[in-house]
């Protein structure tokens, strides 16, 4: 998937944790051999070249096309997993292999875990007694210093996504026109309990700039955002501040 993955894991009996720990590596490995659009024998390249059908992939394919397909229709066409007419569903992969990676380790009894993939995270349980997990959120505009800290206290899941061009530069590809998406944003983080969700409602945001992604986001069922545009101004979702701290 082009990035890095890393887990923090607490509780739960180590021979159990170290399995589970190992199952869901595992399950991130294939994820890549099976989504890959960089590599020419993945499913996901095969079925763009229509040398198999979705019938014929692993389940998780049309389970992740369903979602994409989902994000699509929600998000008015903003999100896309198509790029230059060619099936491309790494926009919701990558959130959806981290949220299902911390799920298998919750399940394995752990008392809480936090994935991290790319800066994406997706957080589980507590990390220890009165203790929430607490996630920072980059400055596009000040190397090494946060915009702001999210904190999961009281909940039992919460997912934190952030798409910019900070990072990666502008990588992220407006569906409307197959170019790079020329917005006043620099940044859009998401606050919601799936990172499935978060990462793909960060990314169609992104696209559509500030005005209007604020109001869209305002829309959407349990998601919180803060939005950071090129003239350092910060704008942010009307239930925000309940999860800073």
């Amino acid at each position: 998937m082009g990035t890095v993955f890393s887990f923090d894991v607490r509780g739960g009996e180590p021979a159990a944790v170290r399995a589970a720990l190992d199952e869901a590596v595992a399950q991130l490995h294939r994820v890549d051999e099976v989504f890959s659009t960089y590599r020419e024998d993945s499913q996901v390249s095969r079925l763009a070249r229509g040398e198999l059908r979705v019938e014929e992939c692993d389940p998780e394919v049309a389970e992740v096309l369903g979602l994409g397909a989902e994000a699509e229709r929600l998000s008015d066409g903003w999100f896309s997993t198509t790029y230059q007419g060619q099936l491309d569903p790494t926009g919701i992969v990558k959130g959806w292999a981290g949220e299902r990676a911390a799920r298998h380790l919750a399940a394995a009894g752990v008392s809480g875990v936090s994935v991290n993939g790319g800066g994406d995270v997706q957080l589980c349980g507590v990390p220890g007694a009165q203790r929430p997990w607490r996630v920072g959120v980059s400055d596009p505009l000040r190397p090494g210093a946060l915009a702001a800290v999210v904190s999961a206290a009281g909940a039992d899941e919460l997912a934190v996504a952030t798409s910019g061009t900070a990072e990666r530069g502008a990588h992220i590809v407006d569906p409307r026109t197959g170019r790079a998406a020329v917005t006043d944003l620099l940044s859009v983080t998401v606050v919601s309990p799936r990172l499935t969700w978060a990462d793909a409602w960060a990314t169609a945001a992104f696209a559509m700039g500030s005005r209007q992604a604020l109001a869209w986001l305002e829309s959407l069922p349990d998601v919180e955002a803060l939005l950071i545009t090129a003239g350092n101004e910060v704008r942010c979702t009307g239930g925000l501040a309940q999860y800073l701290g």
